[in-house]
């Protein structure tokens, strides 16, 4: 055998056994006066072997010509070190080798395998598989696995089935944009790969499997970002006989006992919020709600002082940042420079500076005396020592740069601590949003999402006030999963098709096989997906779900690994009967 025990295992208890060991070479220390000591590293940890050139001088030498990543074996007595190591599990031994075997040599790599290392992005992305030997990159992936065995693991003791559903389907051009592909036994023709299992897993449900889950790849061809990969995984769930409560009971049962026993966290009850809310205070359907800072609309206290910049926008939102006068003029025209990025899009920014001895500052105190200035600060509940920041514009858009400017002030302020975790339920989305553009509705969620049944008449009059059985769920302002109660109606069912403008020949040309299901006797159903790559990288505390994924693509959709999209072939794509045309976009 190559090896009797790992790297990470050796205590005191084991001095004056003979083990073997094998792993890689972290480090090389050559002390003069005879001593060197190796760094021997494997998946479990680090275990320090001594060699003493007065004890065998050939040994020696072998490992003064030892590289880094060397692959070794080796066989020696645990012995009682004199300078311990107490940040390493393995610090109080070391072993006195006596035999040593290169099971195969490394080239120097490109960077360093360590928490800390000097390789950037792209060079550790190219290089993935030794960036995996990091303890930091390799924990995110044992996190990840302890995640989903619990989850595993829980919603089996709840008689969940995990069930494999198709990799290759149908086109649904309603949602995100599919990834195509061709099929050769059906010239023309093309499969798409699933953006989710969604309506297999309803399918599940017609068949009567009342509980089904699947740990499950899912591709979605769009724009990337931190939070987002063409290929993810969901924790993608359904449930028969089941209303919106019964599933958001069960799932925050869930993400409870994953916090209680991967990080030990009694988390309390997660509140329910309303769309409507989040958006009126938060300007998000996913409100970070670890701090406070909520929005308050002050244009009726605006208006009338002849500062036309108010007085013609729609909306007046401002929040308090609490203690954040001590900010200086810079510190405040950064922030404005901040939200007039083009990726926000404001106009400016006015603030409120509450002095200690209760005098207010303004950018616009050339309009607004004290008086009017002191409305503002008792509507925001400002008191000596706080800033008072403030947005306008059009409501929808103004309440989006006052999200992005709380974020960035919270997270300037210290008020978003990865290590503070606050969750909660978004409920009573909108069903449908329109383009004004085309003229039409489309679903917010999906087309199979329930409308609330109080909210059933206004599919005629007033389809865009319709909200929908849907809800999410939002840990430190990231959505970590999400879902619906579903139509099992095949009249209702019909009924959305017809308010998203589907014709009779286009509903059942793309969904007929699952109204037809429902002809069957279809049952009440309902369920959700997280994001098990998100979910991944807030335990972890990671700003990117990037370090979470084995091999992941970069910013462009590239495996920098494999070099992955390529082109292929001219008989590969002949077999296809394709014909591949670049087009210059310049």
């Amino acid at each position: 055998m190559y090896r009797n025990h790992t790297c990470g295992e050796l205590t005191l208890a084991n001095v004056d056994n003979i083990v073997i060991l094998a792993g890689w070479v972290q480090k090389v220390r050559k002390l003069g006066g005879g001593m060197t000591f190796v760094d021997l590293r494997d998946r479990y940890g680090i275990t320090q072997l001594a060699f003493n050139r007065s004890v065998d001088e050939e040994l020696y030498e072998q490992a003064n010509k030892l590289g880094r990543e060397f692959v070794l074996q080796v066989t020696g007595k645990v012995q009682e070190r004199e300078s311990k190591n107490p940040n390493n599990p393995t610090g109080d031994i070391e072993i006195i080798v006596s035999e040593m075997v290169i099971l195969n040599a490394s080239d120097t790599p490109p960077f360093t395998i360590e928490d800390e290392t000097d390789g950037g992005d792209d060079l550790r992305m190219k290089y993935r598989y030794l960036d995996l030997r990091r303890n930091i990159v390799r924990g995110n992936l044992e996190l990840r696995h302890k995640i989903a065995f619990e989850t595993r693991r829980y919603l089996d003791e709840r008689n969940f089935l995990e069930v494999e559903t198709p990799v290759l389907i149908g086109s649904t051009p309603e949602g995100a944009r599919d990834f195509i592909v061709p099929s050769r036994m059906n010239p023309g023709e093309f499969y798409a790969l699933p953006q989710s299992p969604q309506l297999f897993k309803q399918l599940l449900m017609v068949s009567g499997f009342d509980r089904y889950f699947q740990i499950v790849k899912c591709f979605r061809d769009e724009d990337l970002r931190a939070d987002r990969q063409p290929e993810f995984t969901q924790i993608d769930c359904e449930m028969s006989f089941v209303k919106q409560e019964d599933v958001l009971e069960m799932f925050e049962g869930m993400t409870r006992h994953l916090f209680k026993k991967i990080k030990g966290i009694d988390l309390p009850a997660f509140p329910r919020m309303t769309y409507e809310h989040a958006m009126k205070y938060y300007g998000s359907d996913k409100p970070d709600t670890r701090f406070g800072m909520e929005f308050v609309e002050i244009k009726d206290l605006t208006i009338g002082k002849d500062f036309v910049v108010f007085d013609s926008s729609e909306y007046v939102g401002a929040i308090c940042a609490k203690g954040a006068a001590t900010y200086t003029r810079k510190q405040i025209d950064k922030l404005t420079d901040y939200v007039k990025r083009p990726q926000i899009g404001a106009k400016g920014l006015v603030y409120v500076r509450c002095e200690e001895d209760g005098t207010l500052k303004s950018s616009v105190d050339k309009f607004y005396d004290q008086d009017t200035l002191k409305l503002w600060a008792e509507r925001c509940k400002a008191e000596p020592g706080d800033l008072i920041l403030i947005i306008c514009g059009e409501t929808e858009k103004a309440q989006k740069q006052l999200c992005e400017l709380r974020l960035e002030v919270g997270e300037q302020l210290g008020l978003r601590d990865k290590n503070t975790f606050s969750c909660l339920w978004v409920v009573d989305f909108p069903l449908l949003e329109k383009d004004e553009e085309l003229g039409r509705y489309f679903a917010k969620h999906h087309p199979f999402t329930s409308p609330k049944e109080e909210d059933f008449a206004l599919l005629d009059s007033n389809p865009g006030a319709v909200r929908a059985n849907a809800y999410d769920m939002v840990i430190n302002g990231v959505e970590v999963g999400g879902g619906s109660v579903r139509i099992y109606n095949s009249q209702l069912q019909n009924k959305i098709f017809s308010v998203l403008g589907f014709s009779e020949e286009k509903a059942q040309a793309q969904f007929g096989f699952l109204m037809n299901a429902f002809k069957y006797g279809a049952p009440p159903h309902a369920g959700l997906a997280f994001g098990l790559d998100r979910l991944v990288s807030l335990f972890a505390g990671l700003d990117s779900i990037r370090d979470c994924i084995a091999f992941p693509k970069n910013t462009s959709g590239r495996d920098m690994m494999i070099d992955a999209p390529s082109t292929v072939e001219q008989e590969q794509l002949d077999e296809l009967h394709l014909k591949v045309t670049i087009i210059d976009k310049t």
